[in-house]
């Protein structure tokens, strides 16, 4: 098969599709690889190793685009990549279709298989391809909170540890999923007082097992969080249902009852946020306030930190990727079902069912296609 890599288009997106070393997997397997320039750059591979990997390099996107059979990508296609599509495309990233009904069009009207990294299920339960970027923006969330809050960006000013005899800053994670678990020990190893709301309860019981005496946490009500989020210095929204838009748990009301200065991290924006405040920033102008509210909603948090999030997603992707240009995307699913579950677009039709829930269409059976 003929797989494609470009440069990421998207605003401050510095991370890469595929390293040096994935391209030597792909052509060790018999394929053919097929770069653009610089594509890597952002990541730290020059074009001089995907050369030497054994990458064909073309100078524009387009070539690239129109040569492969499989593009790789990280993010979600822009509207001036949409030119780009070409029937049975298989396009292998990030889609986030729920909170993009234009991109999920013109994936369709292409007639592009969309495989989508976050809703690939394992049978376990568990989202592989999700977790490495889930574990990143759950550590950065606490990271950017707290730099928000100093006073020269319009925070309360209020350290998150606090010194001995002041108070700490009180956390709030709104979802005890892959986001808020990694939120949750960035916290606490931070010294704040952390509470965690979720409504599963297996799950609030796994947290107090792992963090013990060191959080709080809280079964989720509209109550509950409308509480919380009024004591609150930081709120980091970590609310995951796998392909949905998010749900909105942070009433635009609740923030008249919040602390002047306190800041929201959405880590859910890449699915439509989970506060109904919520609007997609960039890194280079990465927050806004909402009635003395600061919000920090970067679409792609994980691009700030390109290296490490590059070799954590790749690392993730390459055995589904192999799979899928070894056999076919339709063989691949047959004989690895899991496979089936990433499938969000297929010969004009919408394959997930939490993608057509959040537009009120009808879903396809995958199963039932091939």
């Amino acid at each position: 098969m003929k797989i494609g890599g470009v440069k990421e288009i998207k605003n401050k997106e510095f991370r890469v599709g595929l390293t040096p070393d994935n391209v030597r997997a792909y052509m060790a397997a018999g394929h053919e690889v097929f770069m653009e320039r610089d594509a890597g750059v952002g990541s730290g591979f020059v074009t001089e190793e995907y050369e030497a990997a054994g990458a064909k390099i073309f100078d524009e996107a387009k070539d690239v685009w129109n040569a492969c059979e499989m593009m790789v990508k990280v993010k979600e296609p822009l509207e001036e990549e949409y030119r780009f599509f070409h029937k049975d495309l298989i396009l292998y990233t990030y889609l986030h279709l729920a909170a993009d009904k234009p991109q999920m069009e013109a994936l369709m009207r292409a007639g592009v298989k969309g495989v989508a990294y976050e809703t690939l299920m394992e049978s376990d339960g568990s989202l592989p391809l999700l977790a490495p970027m889930s574990q990143i923006a759950g550590r950065l969330s606490i990271q950017e909170g707290a730099k928000y809050l100093e006073k020269m960006f319009g925070g309360c000013g209020v350290l998150l540890s606090g010194v001995p005899g002041t108070p700490k800053a009180k956390v709030v994670i709104l979802g005890g999923g892959n986001v808020g678990t990694n939120a949750c020990k960035i916290a606490v190893g931070m010294g704040a007082d952390v509470t965690v709301i979720d409504m599963n309860l297996a799950r609030l019981a796994y947290l107090d097992d792992l963090f013990g005496a060191r959080i709080q946490t809280l079964y989720s009500t509209d109550a509950v969080i409308e509480k919380a989020v009024a004591e609150a210095d930081l709120v980091v929204g970590c609310v995951l249902i796998p392909g949905k838009a998010a749900p909105k748990l942070m009433k635009r009301e609740y923030l008249k009852k919040m602390k002047a200065g306190s800041v929201i991290v959405d880590v859910a924006v890449d699915q439509g946020g989970c506060c109904e405040t919520t609007k997609v920033t960039y890194h280079d102008d990465p927050i806004y306030t909402v009635d003395g509210v600061i919000h920090y909603c970067v679409g792609n948090m994980p691009g700030a930190v390109p290296r490490t999030s590059t070799i954590a997603l790749t690392n993730a992707t390459l055995k589904y990727g192999l799979q899928i240009a070894e056999k076919g995307l339709e063989k691949a699913c047959q004989d690895n079902p899991v496979i089936y579950s990433a499938v969000n677009t297929y010969d004009g039709l919408c394959t997930c069912k939490n993608v057509s829930d959040s537009f009120g269409m009808e879903a396809h059976d995958i199963r039932k296609l091939f």
